[in-house]
């Protein structure tokens, strides 16, 4: 009886490590048109993930991007993306703070206050990074970087939907880094 409740114990938390969102062995490898994409690990010695971001990154501060670490970059890449935005602010399909391609895959960091790569407009129609500045509330920042199986041939006056388009079937690895920010008037 022991035995059995142990195996019964066992097998209920391995089925659980598995299906739980957010643990890590859910979202190691998924699939896109046919090949594995590897995750990536996204940092920033600037804030710590799923904490407040800084105010030197925002609104509040001098509005520059904070520095970031890519982590786990694949043989095979030969650029990478990034994609900033806001799913909480209200507007339809979010708010983009931030679209960039054709980032050096050998660069495994994104200095802060970066300008290099090609940078897109964001949902203000300006090129580059406009920091966390929610109306009210706390916003979650999404950080998505995409490692990519060649360079993307766009315009520099690109917005996410054509950058998402254009590394669609491209994406060899991913990964994301949240960040919070809440304005206080």
């Amino acid at each position: 009886m022991i035995n059995l409740a142990s195996t019964l114990a066992a097998i209920t938390i391995a089925i659980g490590t598995m299906i739980m969102p957010g643990n890590h062995l859910s979202k190691n490898i998924k699939m896109e048109k046919g090949h594995d994409i590897a995750t990536l690990t996204i940092t920033s010695p600037a804030f710590e993930p799923g904490t407040m971001i800084p105010d030197k990154y925002t609104c509040k501060g001098a509005n520059i991007n904070p520095p970031i670490h890519i982590e786990g970059i694949p043989e095979g890449t030969k650029s990478m993306a990034l994609i900033l935005d806001d799913p909480d602010a209200p507007v339809a399909n979010g708010f983009n703070h931030w679209v960039m391609w054709n980032i050096d895959q050998t660069m495994p960091d994104i200095p802060e206050a970066y300008h290099g790569a090609v940078q897109g407009f964001n949902s203000n129609h300006k090129k580059g990074y406009i920091g966390p500045c929610p109306p009210q509330g706390t916003h979650h920042y999404h950080f998505k970087v995409y490692c990519l199986n060649s360079l993307i041939n766009l315009p520099p006056d690109s917005y996410k939907d054509k950058l998402e388009k254009a590394i669609k079937g491209r994406v060899i690895a991913q990964g994301e880094l949240i960040g919070l920010f809440t304005k206080m008037k």
